[in-house]
């Protein structure tokens, strides 16, 4: 199986995430999509799992959800610090024991194994802005098999770090 994973869209459909994400299973939303047809757009390429992000106000969705993949469980929340998460996304981690916690906000990818959960933050995907160019983490159109989670995120791991040089 494979899932396409974004995040901080802000309302910007990149004419590139179809192509990017071509041949995906289902789709992550990781929060800040900006405006609800979006998420339709996300839907002709597969189905989606999004949550709100903080710049979401209005829209009809949820703050934290829970997908199960292929057999494995991702946990998506927009603001999350993995190494100090809130007292709530941390009791909801614990209850749940996902595989992978998605999350967006700083803009910036992210891909760290603790314990036995990935954080993993895929970067901006919205217009560039702050003079901030766009990660290469999404340009790239990270996927991530479910059945092989750790092995991919290794890989994931990899490209961001390189991406950073």
């Amino acid at each position: 199986m494979k899932i396409g994973v974004l995040s901080d869209t802000h309302g910007h459909f990149d004419p590139k995430i179809p192509k990017l994400f071509a041949g995906v299973d289902h789709i992550l939303h990781g929060g800040d999509i900006g405006l609800p047809w979006l998420i339709l757009e996300l839907e002709q390429i597969a189905p989606v799992t999004a949550v709100l992000g903080n710049n979401d106000a209005g829209l009809e969705f949820q703050e934290t959800e829970v997908a199960e993949l292929d057999g494995r469980k991702f946990l998506l929340q927009h603001i999350v610090d993995p190494r100090k998460p809130a007292d709530a996304i941390q009791r909801r981690i614990i209850r749940e024991a996902p595989d992978a916690v998605v999350f967006g906000h700083t803009h910036k990818p992210f891909a760290e194994a603790m314990g036995r959960t990935l954080f993993f933050n895929p970067g901006y995907a919205g217009k560039p802005r702050f003079n901030l160019p766009r990660n290469s983490a999404f340009e790239k159109g990270l996927l991530t098999s479910a059945a092989t989670l750790s092995t991919g995120c290794r890989s994931v791991a990899r490209d961001i770090r390189k991406s950073r040089r």
